[in-house]
């Protein structure tokens, strides 16, 4: 593919037009109120000139009790600034987006209904200390992660599991319709993006196939990533042929359109036997059914054992927590099944989930906690790098004791934008000695990390922002089996097919951030 054909090429990605559309609702919201900051400032010069320093002295009261309020908080300050900034310099601008998209963890009612559901879910998880137990006398460092996560998220650490890892999506679609044909009582599907194409139809002709069968069938998607690429009539498509259908957040008219949290989860459970889930979408250009940017590399894992309940746990949450208009599950014994499974491999598997309503950055942890527990080596792939300094701090400092630390990112971009607050990253964590790599036969989706061979992570959870504090996700940590090294070979093996841009950005002339990057960077965090 020429480079000519590269810059020609539509940046129409499902994600990426997905994003585009809520950033022009966030856009529209923004212009509405400097409209109105703007007619604050002229009433006061016109109309309300008696009353102007009284009125400008209780805007700046607003404003500084809310910079109280977050300074108080316990976000990192890399989501502190940006607000602080905003709400000093454009009071009302500030304080109107705030109190819309920057109260991340919903609304009380939301979160209420997720407390109720996760009381009564998380509970029937296993009790995992003498796996935990094991772990960490085998390998302590994998062992305190295990811990952290089983503490803090309530996902436990099991055994005979086996994990299969795929480093092309379409091989975790091949997989998951052969076993998706084979289910017998129920099949879970809950994904950020559907679309109605290709890859979906091969899925759902099985899922109607099951139906016919007497399988249960749910599938569960996210309104903001799906909108424009299915009809408003997909859900009532999918009930006629006996598919039970729910959506996260649908679009409505109103304040709603721009709650910041979205459901980026990508879960497959069949029979709570067998589970997958990774970094692609049932969408055709996470197959390579469509090329909007070359090759595009997505990978996934394929669950079968005990570990699988964890997923089925994290499906079950997010369908019955949804709405309080729905009927809901009363019983989850006849999901939540016992298995006989003999697994092969001896290996720890640990799937988690991260909510935004608990105000605990599980994903963002996990990988600080990974970094902070390497001796030899610690290597990502992510599609975006918008890092907080808590996560910048944690890379800088283990390349700079002499972990080999590396990081591969896109090198043909389905955001510019955004890819230039990637950028802007790099010199400040290449002049302390990680390293960056740009993949130039097209775009990576995958979210991955590995260190010395023994652990690992797949999932869906990116280094930005949005997936570290905005979004639901959810991941898999894996110590001491077979998909480690896989995850290792498949990193190292793309890295061939990467440029490398350390020395490039090692001087930082490269790297120079324009006022528009600095400007970008900031806020980073609200985009």
């Amino acid at each position: 593919m020429t480079e000519g054909e590269r810059k020609n090429m539509k940046q129409d990605t499902l994600e990426g037009r997905a994003k585009t559309k809520n950033g022009v609702k966030r856009l529209c919201f923004s212009a509405v109120c400097i409209l109105l900051e703007a007619a604050f400032i002229i009433a006061m010069i016109t109309k309300l000139n008696q009353y102007a320093e009284i009125i400008n002295l209780m805007t700046r009261l607003l404003a500084g009790v809310l910079v109280l309020k977050l300074y108080a908080s316990d976000q990192t300050s890399s989501m502190k600034m940006p607000w602080v900034i905003l709400i000093l310099v454009f009071p009302i601008l500030g304080v109107g987006l705030y109190l819309l998209i920057g109260l991340n963890g919903g609304t009380r009612k939301m979160r209420e209904r997720y407390d109720q559901i996760d009381r009564e879910l998380l509970p029937l998880l296993p009790n995992d200390s003498e796996c935990r137990e094991t772990l960490g006398r085998k390998i302590p460092k994998a062992g305190n992660i295990s811990d952290y996560i089983q503490k803090n998220a309530s996902y436990p650490v099991y055994q005979n599991t086996d994990v299969i890892y795929y480093d092309e999506a379409v091989k975790g679609l091949e997989a998951q319709l052969a076993d998706l044909a084979k289910a017998e009582k129920f099949i879970f599907m809950e994904y950020h993006a559907i679309e109605d194409a290709q890859a979906w139809h091969k899925i759902q002709r099985v899922l109607e196939d099951r139906v016919k069968a007497g399988v249960e069938v749910r599938v569960f998607y996210d309104d903001m990533g799906s909108i424009g690429f299915i009809n408003t009539d997909f859900i009532k498509k999918m009930e006629n042929v006996g598919i039970h259908c729910r959506v996260f957040n649908p679009f409505t008219p109103g304040l709603n359109v721009f709650l910041n949290n979205r459901d980026h989860r990508k879960i497959t459970v069949i029979d709570g036997k067998v589970g997958f889930t990774g970094g692609y979408n049932l969408a055709n250009e996470y197959f390579n059914f469509t090329h909007p940017y070359g090759q595009w590399k997505d990978t996934g894992i394929r669950l079968e054992g005990e570990a699988v309940r964890s997923l089925t746990v994290t499906f079950l949450e997010m369908w019955n927590a949804v709405s309080d208009k729905d009927k809901n599950d009363s019983d989850f014994t006849g999901f939540l099944v016992q298995t006989d499974y003999q697994a092969k491999q001896t290996g720890f598997i640990q799937p988690y989930a991260d909510s935004p309503m608990d105000h605990e950055q599980v994903g963002e942890e996990v990988y600080i906690s990974m970094v902070n527990k390497a001796e030899k080596y610690c290597w990502f792939m992510t599609p975006y790098l918008i890092i907080t300094d808590e996560m910048s701090h944690a890379l800088c400092l283990a390349a700079k004791r002499g972990v080999d630390v590396r990081i591969i990112t896109p090198g043909i971009p389905d955001k510019k934008m955004i890819y230039n607050i990637t950028r802007s990253f790099y010199h400040g964590l290449v002049k302390h000695g990680v390293r960056i790599y740009e993949w130039t036969p097209g775009f990576c989706h995958a979210k991955m990390s590995v260190a010395d061979d023994c652990m690992a992570t797949c999932g869906t959870i990116n280094l930005d922002y949005r997936s570290l504090y905005h979004h639901f996700e959810n991941g898999c940590f894996m110590a001491d089996c077979q998909a480690v090294l896989d995850i290792r070979n498949d990193l190292a093996a793309t890295m061939d097919e990467c440029r490398e841009v350390t020395e490039q950005y090692s001087t930082g002339r490269s790297a120079y951030l324009r006022l528009g990057q600095l400007f970008m960077r900031l806020f980073a965090g609200l985009l």
